[in-house]
C-alpha cells in the first residue's frame, strides 16, 4: 500500500506544488515537520494536545505546500 501511495504521489507531483523541484519540496516538508515537532515539545505535558497540535500542523502546512 505504502509503494503504491508513494507511486501516485511520484506520478502526481507536479499537480500538488512540488513542481518547484525536489530540492525546495523537501525543504518546505522539512520546514512542517521542524514546526510539527516544536509543536509537540511545547505541549508535551498533555499529550493529547500535543498530538493534535502536531497533526494538524502536518495536515495544513504539507497542504498549503501542495496547493500553493
Amino acid at each position: 500500500m505504502r509503494i503504491t501511495w508513494f507511486a501516485w504521489l511520484a506520478q502526481h507531483a507536479d499537480e500538488y506544488g512540488y513542481s518547484d523541484g525536489p530540492l525546495r519540496a523537501t525543504i518546505g516538508t522539512g520546514a512542517v515537520l521542524v514546526t510539527a515537532a516544536l509543536f509537540w515539545f511545547a505541549l508535551h505535558r498533555n499529550r493529547p494536545a500535543a498530538m493534535a497540535a502536531a497533526g494538524l500542523t502536518c495536515a495544513l502546512g504539507v497542504g498549503w505546500l501542495a496547493f500553493h
